[in-house]
């Protein structure tokens, strides 16, 4: 690891592992001298057998019992399970992601989600879950905030945790991440080595101030998180970045080929922000299925796709202009 990877690793990576290990009061006190609004996001496509239980955790903790956060949005793309209503009936506001910014359309994956939450919350903090979360995670909320609400100067911050990896019924301490292992860390590693620091850089649990968040572009895909670690880096700079270790991250894992297809759009994230852009990528992942006869090749499109920062979108503008 470079000197300054190092370096940033020792002072900007804090611990919160359970909720023993948050000030609350220090949390609260911080809020409230800063005047700040905290939103929660949970962008979620069929995703009714955990979102419940993860929406009706965090209103408890933290809306109801402890005013840490002002509002829970799920955003439902579109889901053809019981995620919105199971949502909704738990106590979060959920929207459907085709509905916000209408008139600019929709387009599949995450990070259409997560660009649209920008125009459907009204936090200056943002907090942005993964809907298939599972186990306890009730310091993931608190821990994210803290260093945002510690230090002015911190823009954003990611979650790192260890991955256990279930597969078939089996399941190991460690293993999962796997996209992160064999794609992204080299990749990140090779083009932008301040950034090997970060444990976990396609996480799903992250913060970030709404003032860093609409200056950049979301990636529609998986290639979201690491395209928005990348921009901030050429924002903000690696000072004002942090990561918060919140212990053990449960979720679950995807199989070999859908892994791959995440790979695909990682690579393609991170060619569009090289020097060497992305010329020459293809746009499409070919992957080979056994018929029992022989190998039948499948093409997926993986080519970026992404929305332009939120704040040149003139109906949020407009939308913001009376925010103070």
């Amino acid at each position: 690891m470079r000197p300054d990877a190092r370096a940033w690793f020792s002072g900007r990576t804090s611990t919160v592992r359970s909720a023993a290990d948050v000030d609350v009061g220090a949390l609260l006190h911080a809020k409230r001298r800063g005047g700040h609004r905290v939103s929660v996001v949970l962008p979620a496509r069929d995703e009714e057998a955990t979102v419940a239980g993860l929406v009706s955790d965090l209103v408890e903790r933290w809306v109801h019992r402890v005013p840490l956060v002002d509002e829970v949005l799920v955003v439902d793309s579109d889901s053809t399970d019981r995620t919105a209503e199971r949502a909704r009936a738990a106590g979060a506001e959920v929207v459907a992601a085709a509905d916000v910014l209408a008139a600019h359309g929709s387009r599949p994956g995450k990070g259409e989600a997560l660009w649209k939450s920008l125009a459907a919350t009204t936090g200056d903090l943002l907090v942005f879950l993964d809907a298939d979360l599972l186990g306890d995670v009730s310091h993931y909320v608190p821990g994210l905030l803290a260093p945002l609400l510690a230090d002015q100067q911190v823009g954003y911050v990611k979650g790192c945790y260890t991955r256990p990896l279930e597969v078939g019924g089996h399941s190991t301490p460690a293993g999962g991440g796997r996209v992160t292992e064999l794609t992204a860390r080299p990749l990140l590693n090779a083009l932008w080595p301040e950034l090997a620091g970060f444990v976990q850089p396609l996480g799903g649990e992250y913060a970030g101030r709404r003032s860093a968040l609409e200056q950049v572009p979301f990636l529609s895909g998986y290639g979201v998180e690491v395209g928005l670690l990348v921009d901030l880096l050429g924002l903000l700079g690696l000072g004002r970045l942090a990561q918060v270790d919140l212990g053990v991250r449960r979720h679950t894992s995807q199989d070999q080929e859908a892994l791959g297809r995440m790979a695909g759009q990682v690579v393609s994230a991170v060619l569009s922000r090289s020097a060497a852009g992305s010329a020459g990528a293809g746009g499409l992942l070919t992957q080979f299925r056994s018929d029992g006869g022989g190998f039948v090749p499948v093409s997926t499109p993986v080519a970026v796709d992404e929305r332009p920062p939120m704040v040149t979108v003139p109906e949020y503008r407009a939308g913001r202009a009376g925010v103070v």
